[in-house]
């Protein structure tokens, strides 16, 4: 990946965020900029297209503009050499929980997705053939993962692809770093500081089976010193 291919997409996927407010556009540079997970899924291809995505934590949806952008470059042929091509999306649909998120999200990007507040263990998520969680399911108890998953199951049709970022807890001092820098960022965000409900890789491997998933690993920390681990899996 090229340098400024790397400006173009951030530039493009930032740029929205100028009229939400000063604090939106910064997060926006920060987080997309420095998460390895965004150029991550885009460059092993991880999302399909799809008729329907849903962002499930969306925060200011931050998935969605990238998403988008990336869709832009690579129609206008501006896309890295031996990549994927970007997804084609034709309605993303994203659910926050954070009022003021939700609210940054439809200011910078309009109707070009749809954003809905409300909590993943009580809202309706319709269908969808792509749900993406990032660094979020943690924040549940152990039971309310499992029925989460259990509804996004009933959510996505067979082969349906489910795609979610988690720390290992088996991981050590990389995975303690990861929950430290995640709270601060919680904190930061408006949130009290929570408690973690976290899992080792196997034993995600082994709650999404229970639940109707077969299940791949990717890790997803490059250039930090974290133990994120991207998990897709499809319904069966």
């Amino acid at each position: 990946m090229n340098k400024q291919f790397r400006r173009d997409l951030l530039a493009t996927a930032t740029a929205p965020y100028r009229r939400a407010g000063h604090f939106a556009w910064h997060f926006a540079k920060g987080k997309l900029g420095g998460d390895p997970a965004f150029f991550g899924l885009l460059e092993h291809g991880l999302i399909p297209d799809a008729n329907r995505l849903i962002d499930l934590g969306c925060g200011q949806g931050l998935l969605a503009s990238w998403l988008l952008s990336s869709r832009a470059l690579y129609e206008s042929g501006n896309w890295p050499t031996g990549w994927p091509a970007a997804p084609q999306i034709k309605n993303i649909w994203g659910l926050e929980l954070m009022p003021s998120d939700v609210a940054r999200a439809r200011n910078a990007l309009g109707d070009r997705a749809e954003f809905a507040e409300g909590d993943i263990r009580h809202s309706n998520f319709g269908q969808a053939d792509v749900a993406i969680i990032l660094d979020v399911l943690h924040y549940i108890d152990y039971p309310e993962q499992e029925a989460v998953l259990r509804k996004l199951r009933a959510t996505l049709p067979a082969g349906g692809v489910f795609i979610t970022r988690i720390g290992d807890a088996a991981a050590g001092l990389p995975f303690r770093i990861s929950n430290w820098v995640d709270r601060a960022v919680f904190y930061v965000r408006g949130h009290r500081l929570p408690r973690l409900y976290c899992r080792t890789l196997t034993e995600w491997e082994n709650v999404l089976k229970q639940n109707g998933f077969s299940m791949q690993s990717l890790p997803m920390s490059q250039g930090t010193p974290f133990a994120n681990v991207m998990l897709v899996a499809r319904s069966m």
